[in-house]
């Protein structure tokens, strides 16, 4: 945003909401053989054991056709109908099936049961719709109450206000959620019809997903002489041939929150070379780290002191078929690394040998539940009862405790533990929570807490991408800081918060990244180079260095196309050819990202932002206010939409949406600013307070100098000299801010004050010989009385 040296104007770029959304796995249907698989069942003769627990297993039953004997088996009858809207819902089956039936305004529809998900806690079922679809069902049968329920509403988040309809993508068994529930499946996803052939090896996690195709394998066993083991098995065996960090990859991809980069993950390949991982910076998790209760365990895991050791892994505590090894005795699990807290466990929980408390796992990774689905803290934290009151988050002892508060837990731990454990827990907890806020009164504290090793990297990560609406500029050495973070996740955060300012010491470092040992680190740095490359000059890297971006780009564009079939992945597309000055070819993106999903308002927004580039301020207004119906309490589109009206000159539809956006997001100083500017000729005082309400939210240079330059103009010399003074302090190359105030001393009678200044400017590196000669001829031509 560029302002006249006198006379401030409108910032007509419209705001780039540029924002990697994050998104989960898709797809299924039939089977489409594959190289080398043989099926599971071929495993059943050399290792009948472990084939009858895998098959019995969580993992084995991940996903598996709905027949009569499952619905004799594990279901009751539903007695109620459920209502959803205009809508009744009720599940039905006999001895040739099973189905649910819809009524409403339509009339009656009848949706097949297909298949059935889960089964742990909850059984999902899917049924068959248009263009090759498997979607959820809106009602699943919860196993440990034995009752129906209503889907969407059960995963209601504590932060939303309105459910996800059914038959959204996100319930879209192809589009959310095949990966983990059928092996060796291929999608087959069309992009130009929007449809899915899909196929599948068998339902549930086989052992060829692990273990890889068999076939080689077979072979290799039934030619070896009777007796002998082959030297080399042809498959992946896993467990102790692998590291610790191998184990946790192999299941990390089905138990944790995350964005893939790839489809191509194998069994003892690192995790962060094919997936990203959301931290703390989403508010599926409370500011302390612990989450709603679904399938996160591996952010959680990740801030495991036990983990952090390296020596930890899944298998410690679960068998490859899911099951808990020490289910007979729980405490055998911490040994032998807490063998004196396991032998002694009575004095270190305070709980009765005999009482569930006693349990280690009760009060380190205490159950939790959400959408009807049960969890433990992977963290293996202790009980933060303080954490509860602070944050609403759920602690182990008010849990088994709930006729209590979390002030009698807090009590209680504090009178059995004489070290307040709790305070590490709840400092870096405030952080979260004040950064979420964008309360950056607590910024030395977060950027200190960035730069200590003993950091936990999950906090780290959350930091730094919620600092990236941080518009301190104390931050960026901290960020360039943590490019060298020993974790490749706190480095790729850094790596994609370094989209600002455009430095010479800024591009080196991302270049660097880009050539860094872990492919999600890699993206991220080619991501915020994408919008540097246009404008760097001829030679400023060498062939290393232009190949080894020129690598990371292609990976940053396969990673986008990973999944095709949603929107974010075309979203972000659109706003990689943005970066590269390439409104045309972002449009065609965000025109695939609103097919797929036509409510998507932050693709409405860069699709705006793409057509104002090229000048069709009409397209883009038509978008914006196509957002607007979508979400009329947008922010970000109100102050888009207020600055093309601002262009048009409309100036009471633009202070409206101005004061809409400020509405909405209060911290939004490029609208604080805006506003300023539009009713300054009409509320001075308004416009000065605005002006100064942007600064103090961001000590943008601009800012400074248009609050100084209505103080003046109003009558307020004083206030703008103060302004002026602390801006030259704080920005000592800023020419117009010695100009103004140099200009203002003049006025005032003060002609020594004035030279003065401009002597200073004369005397500062950084500003440029043009600039310079102006203040010789400005002190040459001699000072006004």
């Amino acid at each position: 945003m560029f302002t006249d040296r006198r006379n401030p104007k409108f910032d007509l770029c419209l705001l780039l909401t540029i924002l990697v959304l994050l998104t989960n796995s898709s797809k299924g249907m039939a089977s489409d053989p594959q190289t080398g698989i043989t099926g599971s069942v071929s495993c059943r003769d050399c290792h009948e054991k472990f084939y009858k627990l895998w098959s019995t297993s969580y993992h084995g039953l991940a996903m598996q056709p709905f027949t009569p004997e499952l619905a004799r088996k594990e279901l009751k009858p539903q007695k109620k109908d459920i209502i959803i809207e205009k809508y009744r819902y009720r599940a039905g089956f006999d001895d040739q099936g099973g189905w649910v039936l819809e009524r409403g305004p339509e009339g009656e529809k009848k949706f097949p049961l297909l298949h059935a998900l889960g089964g742990k806690n909850v059984y999902y079922f899917l049924t068959p719709l248009e263009k090759g679809r498997l979607q959820t069902l809106p009602i699943a049968y919860d196993v440990n109450r034995k009752e129906w329920f209503d889907t969407a509403a059960s995963g209601m988040r504590h932060f939303a206000d309105e459910t996800v309809h059914w038959k959204d993508s996100v319930y879209t068994f192809n589009t959310a959620c095949y990966r983990c529930h059928v092996s060796q499946i291929s999608t087959n996803y069309d992009l130009k019809t929007n449809t899915y052939h899909t196929f599948w090896e068998e339902p549930g996690i086989s052992c060829e997903t692990c273990h890889s195709p068999g076939d080689e394998h077979i072979k290799v066993c039934q030619d070896a002489p009777k007796g002998q083991t082959p030297k080399d098995l042809k498959i992946i065996r896993g467990g102790r041939d692998f590291t610790p960090e191998q184990r946790n990859a192999v299941c990390a991809p089905c138990h944790a929150q995350m964005i893939p980069l790839t489809d191509t993950f194998k069994p003892g390949e690192r995790f962060f070379d094919h997936y990203n991982l959301v931290a703390l910076e989403d508010e599926d998790f409370y500011p302390d780290g612990r989450d709603l209760g679904e399938n996160y365990t591996e952010t959680l895991w990740r801030m495991s002191t036990c983990v952090k050791s390296g020596q930890l892994s899944c298998m410690h505590c679960h068998t490859s078929s899911g099951r808990f090894r020490q289910k007979d005795d729980p405490n055998t699990a911490c040994m032998p690394c807490h063998q004196e807290h396991v032998e002694n466990s009575t004095a270190h929980s305070n709980h009765a040998v005999d009482n569930d408390g006693n349990n280690c796992i009760a009060c380190h990774m205490p159950m939790t539940e959400f959408a009807r689905m049960r969890r433990s803290d992977h963290s293996m934290l202790p009980p933060t009862p303080l954490a509860t009151q602070t944050f609403k988050s759920p602690n182990a002892c008010n849990i088994c405790h709930s006729d209590q508060k979390a002030d009698w837990s807090d009590t209680w731990v504090r009178k059995w533990y004489t070290r307040d454990y709790q305070k590490p827990l709840l400092y870096r907890a405030g952080l979260i929570a004040a950064a979420r806020k964008r309360d950056w009164a607590r910024l030395p504290e977060m950027l200190g807490y960035i730069m200590d090793k003993k950091s936990n990297e999950i906090f780290v990560t959350g930091l730094v991408r919620l600092l990236r609406s941080c518009d301190k500029p104390e931050k960026w050495p901290v960020i360039l800081k943590a490019l060298d973070n020993p974790s490749p996740l706190v480095r790729s955060a850094a790596a994609e918060s370094l989209d600002q300012p455009l430095s010479k010491k800024v591009i080196e470092a991302l270049i660097k990244a880009a050539s860094d040992d872990y492919r999600l680190v890699r993206i991220q740095a080619a991501a915020s180079l994408a919008g540097y490359l246009p404008r760097l000059p001829k030679g400023f890297m060498d062939e290393k260095q232009r190949n080894d971006v020129d690598i990371a780009i292609d990976e940053l564009i396969a990673s986008h196309m990973t999944r095709p079939d949603q929107w974010t992945s075309h979203y972000n597309m659109g706003n990689y050819y943005l970066d590269l000055q390439n409104p045309g070819q972002a449009l065609v993106s965000y025109e695939t990202a609103l097919m797929l999903e036509p409510k998507a308002v932050l693709a409405l927004v860069n699709a705006s932002m793409a057509h104002a580039r090229q000048g069709q301020n009409d397209k883009a207004e038509a978008l914006l206010i196509r957002a607007l119906e979508i979400d009329p309490e947008s922010s970000v589109v109100h102050f888009n939409m207020g600055l093309i009206k601002a262009e048009q000159n409309d100036v009471v539809k633009a202070e409206g949406h101005f004061r809409e956006a400020l509405k909405a997001d209060p911290q939004l100083h490029e609208a604080a600013f805006n506003l300023g500017i539009l009713i300054s000729n009409t509320k001075p005082d308004e416009a000065i307070t605005l002006c100064r309400r942007a600064y103090e939210l961001n000590p943008n240079p601009k800012y400074a100098y248009t609050l100084a330059f209505y103080q003046h103009q109003n009558g307020k010399s004083n206030d703008a000299v103060k302004v002026l003074l602390e801006l030259i302090e704080n920005q000592p190359t800023y020419v117009d801010a010695y100009l103004m105030l140099g200009d203002i001393f003049e006025k005032q009678g003060n002609p020594e004050d004035a030279r003065a200044v401009y002597q200073e400017a004369l005397s500062k590196e950084g500003i440029s010989q043009k600039d310079k000669y102006r203040f010789q001829a400005l002190l040459r031509q001699g000072i006004r009385n």
